[in-house]
């Protein structure tokens, strides 16, 4: 299937070379030294610039190319695979804008999208020092004289003096943000209404160029365990100068504008997991092929291989819930309260289990430097632990989805909520409506559609099971999965009220309804989308062999449901109920990772081919090394 998202990130990966060369820019050894040195990678992120990667960013009606979130999602994903450092110091730009993008006006859009796409990096300053999520506590002020009855008159209380009609005056810090140093501007959320309590906040777009000398000050790099390149820093106000038409939206809006905004960013960083996924899956795999232990390859020891197969069953999993995520950013935008919470939650600790089960296989050598592969494993698995925690750590996001368990039982019980924009979600062959930031709201108050359609699907499969027994086990998963989805929204129902003091186990209830998301994720991507793959039900090629080989071997993944039987094992094991798929089912999955490694190709639900690869130079000494066991 030639899927467009796909095809430009692969031709973006094959711009920035082959990651093995050392004589390319981006490469591994490039930023193993960078991380070394901990130094931001600068002449990397040129190289993003010279393609065009700042473009993609900027939506087309501020004079971007950003039409579609599922491209952006592919591309940063791209960048992840290499190195993480790199794609959140430089993705932090996207962030950063992304408050101008969902409430700013045409003129702030169009001012802030030829920054970017000059190469101006954009931060987003939230966090404070001593408070962390509380946003509601955050002290930096902002106070200044109504004009023209845009903001509120007077001077608020407790703050700086009035900057004057033109000018608001911000004092107070901001701590940990990404690129605060290195960015020259800055979307702030400050108090502009102190007594307003949460409609006391608001967004201002800060360009620091423009600011008095003397107003204002970096906060000193922090030092991190991962991402050591990247610029966490902060930046702190005394009484800064800054103009009035600087307010993004309406005063007061602040807190509700960022949230929105943080829909957006929390479901595009899935493509920092998938990348990281994709880089710890490639590492294990090359080592378990190339590796001996006990006279035998350890490819092909037993538990090695249930290692891998789990490791690559969740990958794909993981790949099926973020395409679906990112699509309806697009198609289900006012349900993206549920969607970003739900994928934030399970893609960043979905990944660190991958991660975690990997090094088991490597051994010691996940840990060493200068040993395997340049240590890169290692520096993966510290660089992915920050991904669970910015934009909302995983307690915030499922505590989001607690704050909507009552529209959420109504809407699955009632079987109501955006089932027209969950299957689009669903379908890769649709084409997606432009996005529409005044649809993004606090809460999907109709419920899921796509946990609404979770029936349909589960008929679906069912049907097809018909004249395709091979399909038989995977309708048997789906209907147990439904099931457990049932319940799981009657365990829901008991904590509808639970707004502030949360109990334990309504953060577990809400824990394993991402599973349960994530599983009608799964089905509605392979009803709607498996007969557009050669070989898949209906599909194409059914007859004969597709001309594509990379659509055939792809097509073996949606074949019979082969990635789907074992996402569904995969999600009722961790629901607690019994596996719904065999050895066999791995092996043939195994088989497909390999086939895939072996011939070029990302290991994906869509094909798509990794840059050329420079010769390997001949080592003597490999085969010694391979047999030396540790």
């Amino acid at each position: 299937m030639e899927h467009p998202p796909y095809r430009l990130a692969e031709e973006f990966d094959r711009f920035l070379g082959d990651p093995d060369d050392p004589g390319e820019v981006f490469s591994y050894a490039r930023c193993a030294e960078l991380d070394d040195k901990e130094e931001f990678p600068a002449d990397i992120c040129r190289r993003f610039e010279e393609w065009g990667l700042p473009e993609q960013y900027v939506p087309v009606e501020h004079g971007g190319r950003l039409r579609d979130y599922e491209q952006v999602l592919q591309l940063v994903r791209a960048v992840a695979r290499r190195d993480l450092t790199c794609a959140i110091g430089h993705g932090k730009t996207y962030l950063g804008g992304v408050c101008v993008w969902v409430a700013g006006s045409a003129e702030q859009g169009a001012r802030l999208g030829a920054d970017i796409m000059a190469g101006v990096p954009v931060s987003l300053g939230l966090t404070e020092r001593a408070h962390g999520s509380d946003l509601l506590a955050g002290e930096v002020r902002t106070d200044g004289t109504a004009s023209g009855g845009t903001a509120s008159g007077g001077t608020a209380s407790g703050g700086a003096a009035s900057g004057g009609a033109d000018h608001w005056l911000v004092s107070g810090e901001k701590w940990l943000i990404n690129n605060a140093t290195r960015g020259s501007v800055l979307s702030l959320l400050t108090r502009t209404r102190p007594e307003a309590g949460p409609r006391g906040f608001s967004v201002l777009l800060v360009d620091k160029r423009e600011l008095d000398e003397g107003s204002y000050r970096h906060l000193p790099k922090i030092r991190t365990h991962g991402i050591r390149g990247a610029d966490i820093s902060g930046i702190a106000f005394d009484g800064a100068r800054v103009p009035r038409d600087a307010l993004v939206g309406a005063e007061g809006a602040g807190l509700e504008i960022v949230l929105k905004a943080l829909q957006l960013t929390r479901t595009m960083c899935a493509a920092l997991s998938l990348g990281a996924g994709d880089h710890a899956l490639r590492l294990g795999l090359d080592f378990a092929e190339e590796r001996e232990l006990y006279g035998r390859r350890l490819i092909d020891l037993p538990q090695a291989r249930h290692l891998l197969t789990g490791a690559a069953a969740d990958i794909l999993l993981h790949e099926a819930v973020a395409l679906v995520a990112a699509r309806a950013v697009q198609s289900q935008t006012a349900e993206l309260g549920v969607t970003s919470a739900v994928t934030k939650y399970l893609l960043p600790t979905g990944t660190d289990q991958v991660i975690a089960d990997l090094t088991g296989l490597l051994g010691a050598r996940a840990f060493l430097k200068g040993v395997h592969a340049d240590g890169r494993f290692a520096k993966l698995q510290r660089d992915h632990r920050i991904v669970g925690l910015f934009d909302g750590n995983t307690l915030v996001n499922l505590n989001s989805l607690v704050n909507q368990f009552r529209s959420l039982v109504r809407g699955f019980r009632r079987g109501t909520g955006d089932t027209a924009g969950g299957a689009t979600a669903c379908d890769l062959g649709a084409p997606l409506p432009p996005l529409d930031a005044t649809k993004l709201s606090l809460l999907a108050r109709h419920g899921s559609g796509l946990m609404a359609g979770l029936a349909a699907s589960v008929e679906e499969v069912t049907r097809r099971a018909g004249p395709h027994p091979a399909l038989g086990p995977v309708a048997e998963a789906a209907r147990r999965l439904l099931a457990v989805t049932t319940e799981v929204h009657t365990e829901m129902a008991e904590y509808q009220g639970a707004l502030t003091e949360v109990p334990p186990a309504a953060f577990e209830t809400a824990r394993r309804y991402t599973l349960c998301w994530a599983g009608a994720a799964c089905l509605g991507l392979w009803t709607h989308s498996a007969d557009r793959f050669p070989g898949g039900p209906g599909g194409p090629g059914e007859a004969g062999a597709p001309d594509d080989p990379d659509d055939s071997a792809t097509g073996a993944l949606w074949r019979d449901g082969l990635w789907l039987h074992t996402a569904l094992d995969r999600l009722l094991v961790r629901l607690g109920e019994p596996a719904a798929a065999g050895p066999e089912t791995y092996e043939e999955l195994l088989g497909a990772l390999r086939a895939a490694r072996s011939s070029g190709r990302l290991f994906s639900l869509l094909p798509q081919r990794g840059p050329e690869r420079r010769p390997a130079a001949p080592d003597t000494a490999a085969g010694e090394r391979k047999r030396t066991s540790c």
